[in-house]
């Protein structure tokens, strides 16, 4: 099993900037791609960057390329989410999550087995 727990989420001007971390732990050695979700309300959850662990290479949705940075430090289990330019269309519950199927590494919730709990973020304009 693998836990992880989001932080970093706050209420920010238009324009602003945040960093979100998530810190996983448990069975961390089995973690193969790892990803930054959002979810609005009454939306469905969108896929916004995920890092393949093995190669460290990055995907982002096009609605965030140019402002988001996904990146990982691995001694300390932690992936990071840089927003930049933020904007009021990225109010949301951003979530991560962690997959065991290096192959399967993607922007969609089906490539992933353990999920956080969510930190908001709130972009006033």
């Amino acid at each position: 099993q693998v836990q992880l727990v989001e932080s970093g989420g706050d209420s920010v001007q238009a324009g602003g900037s945040l960093r979100l971390s998530c810190e996983a732990s448990g069975n961390t050695y089995s973690i193969q791609c790892m990803g930054w979700f959002r979810q609005a309300p009454g939306e469905v959850r969108q896929g916004v960057a995920r890092i393949n662990t093995a190669f460290d290479s990055t995907t982002y949705a096009a609605s965030v390329k140019g402002r988001f940075t996904i990146s990982r430090d691995s001694a300390k289990n932690t992936l990071y989410l840089q927003i930049n330019s933020l904007k009021a269309e990225d109010t949301a519950m951003y979530t991560c999550a962690a997959g065991r199927n290096r192959l399967d590494c993607g922007l969609l919730p089906g490539a992933y087995e353990y999920w956080g709990q969510g930190t908001q973020v709130t972009v006033s304009s």
